[in-house]
């Protein structure tokens, strides 16, 4: 598969140098062809074998340029004809008006103005010209005939390829369509699975706790369970925004905005009120971020506190947020466990530092996570400002 792919992406190359070259090459080919051509006896005495390597220059020239400007080839190819009696720059003026006339009408009077002035050439006064039709044909079939072939048969190759291309580009554009299409349903499948049962759980998990808010007398397991209760609710509205985004790629009108950094006192509350003893730094001179960068910082924050409440329970973290002069670093960093560690090992899929990562390289930004030398552990995340403060 790669050595195929590397050989068609080299014949392309080479197809692409020969191309290029191929007019230079022509016109050398047509000047060399000027001035080395046998010129009859009656050519006139103003054409001096300078003059005439400087027209065989010229030629060449217009030879090189003729796919682009056409006029100055088929003025000089007649004038070969008449003074030198030279057809070639004639045959390459025919082949480039044939494939690259745009309006094929115009075909039709070059190609009868070409035939005549071969078949004239031999009667015009000139002294010792003489009017032979072996010779007259042969021009003919020089100057006219297999350009115009070559021509049209190049031209019509051309409209085939044209069309397998659009006709590819347009099998492509479906494909690609059908292939969204597909995905629209999966994220609709997906979304309705998840509200069906994630949407459901959590929703009983909710209302369990509220039943057992009202029960409990215990004031200090009250506030536990209420603390429960507002985190199901706000899963709940995260799952609603989630579902959003897989239904329609976007959050949908009338659900809370996404979080940002804005938010991150309440997720580090949040963290506090279920033992971890979280302190947060900022440092240098706060500036805007993009609310893909802030989202990506609270993201980052609130999976290195999910992963700390999973594998080492209470402890001490420190979170952060340092602004550069050319970036902004979110450092989540926690110490070793100040108490024994819960035995029941909460589910997770083990992808919540993979996909940050993600998160963050779509931004530009890098994610670091290092274990500390005490049982501890590191997560650094860096988002370039440059690229983030003026998002498109």
């Amino acid at each position: 598969m790669g050595s195929t792919s590397l050989e068609r992406r080299m014949l392309a190359e080479a197809a692409l140098v020969v191309d290029r070259l191929a007019p230079w090459a022509l016109g050398l080919a047509v000047a060399v062809l000027s001035v080395g051509l046998p010129t009859p006896d009656q050519v006139p005495e103003a054409l001096s074998e300078p003059m005439r390597v400087l027209f065989a220059i010229v030629c060449g020239a217009a030879a090189s340029a003729g796919r682009r400007r056409r006029r100055p080839l088929i003025a000089l190819g007649a004038a070969a004809c008449v003074l030198l009696a030279q057809w070639h720059v004639l045959t390459v003026a025919t082949y480039y008006v044939v494939t690259g006339e745009p309006r094929r009408r115009l075909v039709a009077p070059y190609v009868a103005i070409a035939t005549a002035l071969v078949a004239v050439r031999p009667a015009l006064p000139l002294p010792g010209d003489r009017w032979v039709l072996t010779e007259v044909g042969a021009n003919l079939v020089w100057a006219v005939v297999l350009p115009l072939v070559a021509g049209l048969w190049v031209s019509a190759r051309r409209q085939v390829l044209a069309g397998l291309r659009e006709r590819a580009e347009r099998l492509e554009r479906v494909q690609a369509a059908r292939a969204e299409q597909a995905r629209a349903q999966e994220r609709t499948r997906i979304a309705r699975e998840m509200h069906d049962v994630l949407a459901h759980r959590v929703s009983l998990i909710v209302l369990h706790a509220g039943a057992l808010e009202v029960s409990v007398q215990d004031q200090n397991i009250a506030a536990e369970i209420a603390g429960i209760r507002a985190t199901g609710r706000e899963a709940l509205a995260n799952l609603r925004e989630v579902l959003g985004v897989l239904r329609t790629a976007e959050s949908l009108d009338g659900h809370a905005p996404p979080p940002s950094l804005a938010d991150l006192d309440r997720l580090l509350g949040q963290s506090r009120s279920a033992g971890l003893r979280v302190r947060r730094h900022d440092e240098g001179d706060p500036r805007p971020v993009s609310q893909a960068a802030q989202r990506a910082a609270y993201r980052v924050v609130q999976e290195a506190l999910t992963n700390v409440h999973k594998h080492v329970g209470e402890c001490d973290v420190d979170i952060v947020l340092r602004y550069g002069p050319g970036d902004l670093e979110v450092v989540v960093a926690n110490g070793p466990p100040a108490g024994p560690r819960a035995t029941e090992s909460l589910p997770g899929a083990g992808l919540g530092l993979l996909g940050l990562r993600e998160r963050v390289a779509l931004l530009g930004g890098r994610l670091h996570t290092i274990p500390g030398p005490t049982g501890g552990f590191t997560v650094t995340a860096t988002f370039p400002t440059e690229r983030i403060e003026n998002p498109a």
